[in-house]
């Protein structure tokens, strides 16, 4: 299967200064977040896959095609929604993307029934023949939308799709995008500041610092990862016993405050093993929650490992184990009675 887009060593330098360095990578979501602080190089990034920045060194492709030798075909195959307006003065929508489908390669008398489709599919058919300049800014955003999916192109690159936006907006805009996702049509490569958005959408995250490629992890393998990380809050019962039990089935765990429990299950241990030791040991479950990386967590594990590349994700995907680990000693001692935790 052609990658959706892969990186061959990509390097940008502007004057003296490296932007992006020696970026390599193939990247396959249906939905792909682009994170990173201000200044790492994202922006960069998504102007040199659409050629308004010259690669200094490598190239990259998009399915299949070179940024630099197949320029022509890689701007036909993309949509681009830019982070800041870019429309013409007094143009009204519907007219302003017609003219974008017909820059993107659509004949002319296909390009204004393109242009109202579009428009209604993002909310905006009854405002079609306003002047944007009318517009409120969600609705700006919206028309942005529609001028880059009016050409159907095979990946839309959205640059912070939901800058500004109100609650009510954003979440229209957010359910567009998971449309197009799901759709199959096209893939995204969604660029935003807003972690919540990129966990919403995307199945796949790119994170930079610094130029570089801090972390590049598949989210829904994430989300099914083998290890299962169970936080349990418990009541009465023989505490010191039960926890002494769950350590004879092999899973690792730490006490946290009186009443919690964190354990990373063994793949041989179900749930209900772990009722029948808190009935065994008298000890009520009152609460029991499945935990995952987060985002949040993959995203500040990357920032705190910097150029780690690959070695980023897996601290990230070991972070709960971590933090087991660290609590293990103190939960071995007080689940040996060496300690004594208050009682339940």
């Amino acid at each position: 299967m052609t990658n959706v887009i892969e990186l061959e060593q990509l390097s940008v330098t502007f004057g003296k200064r490296p932007i992006l360095k020696s970026l390599s990578g193939a990247l396959n979501g249906r939905a792909i977040g682009l994170l990173g602080p201000n200044g790492a190089g994202k922006t960069s990034l998504i102007h040199t896959l659409l050629g308004f920045h010259p690669p200094t060194a490598g190239t990259a492709r998009i399915f299949g095609q070179d940024i630099t030798t197949d320029a022509k075909s890689v701007r036909a195959t993309v949509g681009y929604m830019p982070e800041r307006d870019s429309f013409i003065a007094k143009m009204s929508c519907v007219h302003f993307v017609r003219l974008m489908a017909e820059l993107s390669g659509i004949p002319a008398k296909h390009a204004l029934e393109r242009a109202h489709e579009a428009l209604f599919f993002v909310g905006l058919g009854e405002a079609r023949y306003r002047p944007v300049d009318s517009y409120s800014l969600g609705m700006k955003q919206l028309a942005k939308l529609a001028q880059a999916i009016v050409h159907g192109p095979k990946l839309i690159i959205l640059d912070e799709p939901t800058n500004g936006l109100d609650p009510p907006t954003r979440s229209r805009m957010i359910s567009l995008i998971r449309q197009i996702r799901d759709g199959g049509r096209a893939r995204i490569l969604l660029s935003s500041h807003l972690l919540r958005d990129v966990e919403e959408c995307c199945d796949e995250i790119l994170v930079l610092k610094d130029g570089r490629i801090a972390a590049n992890c598949n989210l829904e393998e994430e989300r099914k990862a083998n290890r299962k990380f169970i936080e349990l809050e418990t009541r009465s019962g023989n505490r010191a016993a039960f926890v002494e039990a769950i350590n004879r089935l092999g899973c690792e765990y730490a006490l946290s405050g009186e009443r919690r429990i964190k354990l990373i299950m063994n793949e041989t241990v179900e749930i209900g093993d772990l009722y029948r030791l808190a009935l065994e040991h008298a000890v009520q479950i009152r609460r029991l929650n499945f935990k995952r990386d987060s985002l949040e967590d993959i995203f500040l594990k990357a920032m705190e490992n910097g150029d780690a590349g690959e070695g980023a994700v897996a601290s990230a995907s070991n972070g709960n184990a971590n933090l087991i680990e660290n609590g293990n000693a103190k939960a071995n001692e007080s689940a040996n009675g060496r300690t004594n935790d208050g009682g339940l």
